[in-house]
């Protein structure tokens, strides 16, 4: 269940990983509230990454991003999985190793600053690397994925199926890697989040004694931080929604939730259920004959962690998720 503490977060990690996509902005635009938290975050000694399983841009890019929308960020502060993806063939293949790659400029700069060769995909090459990027054409894609099947060794950067966009959730990367897999009968070695390589390149980058994740998903930002076993904080501003919140199994809960990037700065009240009832901080929420139910007013952050709370104490004793379908979740 969820953890509590009477400090802020800020306090008690020295760390915060920040995934970027559904977090810190959505396409071009800010999160309401998380340069402030941010900033806020940072004044009170928290040392803050930017982590990101998009490998399109290069951090430099992100971070000149980031300061459009009001948040300060150098290069040094952003990590993505292509570099994760660069580490782990740099540490299998070793510097100067020709990688035929599929993806954007974000992978191209990853391999050149591992002092790997980045290369085309009808090229001699050590092995393949592949990250998301929109403009891929198909013809490359075949002409790698048959290479794949013909025992090059593959790295991708990341399994994400989707990505928030401003018009809604569009297909991720994960999904080329899913088909690349399907063709070629072959699993690659994943870089990114949920996988451990990712994060344990951030903490080696930024430093932190005890980071914090901190994501708007559960099978990858939750998971990963779990993979390296450190504490998670879930916001509601992006994929997750009330379905998968209820429906997260022990292995893909948070240690925290927020409804935004304010929570790195708030304390996390204690929540505690009793017989499928929980009341917090002007919220009550109960099971009834399998349905969950929201009463009352507060804090949006108090409304998701009383049903998530209640929710997972029911699916615990009952085996499945209580009916959610009278709730409405607040803005």
């Amino acid at each position: 269940m969820l953890k509590a503490t009477d400090r802020a977060l800020c306090e008690l990690y020295d760390l915060a990983m920040l995934d970027l996509d559904g977090v810190v902005y959505i396409g071009g635009h800010a999160v309401p509230g998380a340069a402030d938290a941010i900033a806020s975050a940072r004044r009170r000694g928290m040392k803050v990454a930017f982590v990101t399983n998009n490998a399109a841009r290069p951090p430099a890019t992100v971070a000149e991003h980031l300061r459009e929308l009001s948040i300060d960020a150098a290069s040094e502060d952003v990590v993505n999985s292509a570099q994760a993806a660069a580490g782990v063939l740099r540490g299998r293949f070793g510097a100067g190793a020709r990688i035929a790659y599929l993806g954007a400029a974000g992978l191209d700069e990853a391999l050149r600053e591992a002092e790997l060769v980045p290369v085309g995909v009808d090229d001699d090459a050590d092995a393949a690397a592949t990250g998301y990027g929109p403009d891929v054409p198909w013809r490359d894609i075949m002409r790698l994925t048959t290479r794949i099947r013909d025992g090059l060794p593959w790295v991708a950067s990341n399994t994400d199926g989707s990505l928030p966009t401003p018009y809604g959730t569009a297909p991720g990367h994960g999904v080329m890697v899913d088909m690349i897999s399907r063709f070629a009968e072959v699993r690659p070695e994943v870089a990114g989040k949920p996988s451990p390589p990712l994060l344990q390149e951030t903490i080696r980058r930024v430093g932190g004694e005890r980071p914090l994740m901190v994501g708007d998903r559960l099978d990858t930002d939750i998971a990963g931080g779990a993979a390296v076993e450190v504490d998670t904080l879930l916001v509601m501003t992006g994929i997750t929604g009330l379905t998968e919140l209820i429906e997260a199994t022990a292995e893909l809960r948070p240690t925290y939730i927020s409804a935004d990037l304010g929570g790195l700065v708030a304390p996390q009240p204690q929540v505690t259920v009793e017989e499928d009832r929980c009341a917090l901080s002007g919220w009550t929420a109960s099971v009834t004959d399998g349905t969950l139910e929201v009463s009352g007013e507060g804090d949006p952050g108090d409304w998701w962690r009383v049903v998530a709370a209640v929710a997972w104490s029911w699916s615990d004793a009952h085996g499945s998720a209580p009916d959610t379908g009278r709730l409405t979740p607040p803005r």
